[in-house]
């Protein structure tokens, strides 16, 4: 019991010196953002799958999901820092609420019109506004509080991601997956044309419908972030203005910051492979066991779950732990855990593979965060480009993931999973990097 108040009292002493100086309730109102877009990533992450029965296509077409999705981001990044360096944090976070509130209302008009390619346009408005979030909210909570404790109270922010990440696959699996029509891909293609499209009109319906219900949530945090006056961060030298160029010339001098921003593209795609294939391979781990696919795909999205719970917890133990060790340290040793753990989901597959698939998400959790933070400190002034860079390689969750797809199509669902190890590899260097030469 002793030693168990003391861990407490520890981490609370460790919360006010992360909190010293920041204003606690834009720090609350900023932190819900990140729950509303993990939301987004994981409740559309299943969906792929979901998607290519639907339409009854290809995993590489259906994959175009995330094409769309992460794309939105990439292309967004650069214009939403130059938005909010003219103005500010603050309108960068409405801009981005009212442009992923916008995606997620046009499901309205996509699922009325039944062309996966309107659902494609749709996920890229929401991501575009989520780029704008990302951007702004992402250096806002550095700049909320002392730069020597940034990168931990950017993980505390990052912690409540996977509250949403955990919500969205839930809803997905459960009010998504569990209440489509349980005929299979096979089923379907033997349909005629008429029915075909009757079954697949009424699974568009039950897609539409929580996006447009967290539509509605965004209007209500557009409004609480309208009316609340959040704390303006000015750049300590106004005379750099908008010299865009001179930012990334200064930025691309910087090696901490130009690795940490491939490090990142590679992180993320292998993050999003991991996330969006668990289903694929779960369906053919539970198939080969006797499942319909339809319950097979329900079950390997509960087992998603499981893996953002774990995600989650040890996201708030490592946040813990970098207060006692170096963060590129730590980077590293779970990026080689992960890879490790890669290998009986490619050489073993099974029941063991998904267990194996579970294990890396508890060593991605704190991956994200921590690339950003090392990669945006000590660049001052040029942060919120230099943040536009960090998002902007996100559009590695576009790219990635449809190599994976390829390999799924054309060869087999267990080695696609080599895409997310050799994306391990290169976190492993920056790891080793930013505690040696980046120190």
């Amino acid at each position: 019991m002793f030693h168990s108040n003391r861990i407490s009292i520890l981490a609370l002493i460790t919360l006010i010196k992360m909190l010293k100086k920041t204003p606690i309730i834009p720090f609350i109102l900023t932190t819900s953002l990140f729950a509303l877009w993990g939301f987004a990533n994981d409740i559309t992450n299943p969906l792929v799958k979901a998607f290519g029965t639907i339409f009854n296509q290809s995993q590489t077409i259906s994959t175009f999901v995330q094409v769309a999705f992460y794309g939105g981001y990439c292309l967004m990044a650069i214009p939403a820092a130059i938005f909010i360096k003219k103005y500010s944090y603050k309108k960068g976070l409405l801009i981005g609420l009212a442009l992923y509130g916008l995606g997620c209302l046009a499901f309205i008009p996509a699922a009325q019109l039944g062309v996966f390619q309107v659902f494609l346009v749709a996920y890229f408005i929401m991501t575009c506004g989520l780029s704008f979030l990302e951007t702004s909210a992402n250096p806002y909570i550095l700049a909320m509080g002392e730069e020597e404790t940034s990168t931990q109270r950017l993980n505390l922010a990052q912690a409540f991601n996977p509250i949403g990440s955990i919500t969205g696959a839930y809803i997905a699996t459960n009010f998504i997956l569990g209440k489509m029509n349980k005929m299979g891909t096979q089923e379907r293609g033997e349909l005629s044309a008429t029915d075909f499209d009757a079954v697949k009109m009424a699974d568009l319906e039950i897609v539409k419908g929580p996006y447009v219900i967290i539509g509605l949530v965004l209007i209500i945090m557009f409004v609480l972030f309208l009316i609340y006056k959040m704390p303006e961060y000015k750049e300590a030298d106004t005379s750099k203005g908008l010299d865009i160029k001179g930012t990334f010339q200064r930025l691309m001098k910087n090696g901490r910051y130009k690795e940490g921003v491939i490090a990142q593209a590679f992180y993320v795609g292998a993050q999003i492979a991991m996330w969006t294939f668990i289903v694929q391979y779960g369906t053919e781990v539970y198939m080969n066991l006797g499942m319909i696919e339809a319950e097979a795909v329900e079950k390997s999205s509960g087992i998603q779950i499981y893996a953002l719970v774990l995600f989650a917890a040890s996201r708030f133990v490592f946040t813990f732990l970098m207060k006692f060790m170096k963060p590129g340290f730590l980077l590293m040793v779970l990026a080689t855990l992960a890879i490790v753990l890669l290998l009986p989901v490619i050489f073993v597959g099974g029941e063991i593979g998904m267990y194996c698939i579970v294990g890396v998400s508890g060593c991605m959790s704190l991956m994200f965060p921590t690339i950003y933070g090392i990669a945006l400190k000590g660049v001052g002034d040029d942060a919120k480009l230099g943040a536009a860079g960090l998002v902007a390689a996100i559009g590695g969750g576009a790219l990635l993931p449809l190599v994976q797809a390829s390999i799924i199509d054309n060869a087999s669902v267990n080695l696609s999973f080599i895409v997310p190890l050799v994306c391990f590899i290169v976190v492993v260097f920056y790891g080793r990097r930013a505690y040696t030469t980046h120190a």
